[in-house]
């Protein structure tokens, strides 16, 4: 007698068996996929604009500092 484990994994190495699963999670894939394919792109624009926004931040600084430089020698 087979335990839970040894049959599932004997049940998955069945090609059919995973060519069945593959055809029923595919959609299902599909429509995740199209639900958050938006707010993918959202945090995609707002990663890029938190990289400017730091960028912006550390040129400014830099020149702060070069400009407290320059007023005491």
């Amino acid at each position: 007698m087979q335990n839970i484990k040894d049959s599932c994994i004997k049940f998955l190495y069945n090609e059919d068996s995973r060519k069945d699963i593959k055809a029923v999670l595919s959609p299902l894939g599909d429509i995740i996929y199209n639900e958050i394919y938006v707010y993918l792109w959202v945090i995609c624009f707002y990663n890029i604009f938190l990289f400017i926004i730091i960028l912006a931040n550390l040129y400014l600084l830099l020149k702060i500092l070069n400009f407290v430089r320059d007023l005491h020698p």
